[in-house]
């Protein structure tokens, strides 16, 4: 039987933000590797409505470090996002 994950209240808000809701018996490594993917999917997305002349070079950084702040639930260890028993 698998075990049970109880995440934390304040990293389900943060996913929920991402559309991602964890189960109960739902890994963090897993979570952590989706939201990941969403992450470098925003920057792939960024970086190709740069190229398409959609807003300045000039903007670009910023609008990196603004999508970097919408998951800084990344630079946690998957095991942070889980209560303590």
């Amino acid at each position: 039987m698998a075990p049970d994950y109880r995440y934390r209240a304040e990293i389900l808000d943060q996913l929920w933000q991402h559309g991602v809701q964890p189960r109960d018996r739902t890994r963090p490594e897993l979570v952590h590797d989706f939201v990941s993917d969403l992450y470098r999917y925003e920057l792939r997305r960024l970086r190709e409505r740069l190229l398409r002349k959609e807003f300045p070079k000039a903007q670009y950084y910023e609008r990196v470090v603004q999508v970097r702040a919408r998951y800084r639930l990344l630079a946690m260890r998957p095991n942070d996002w889980l209560a303590k028993h």
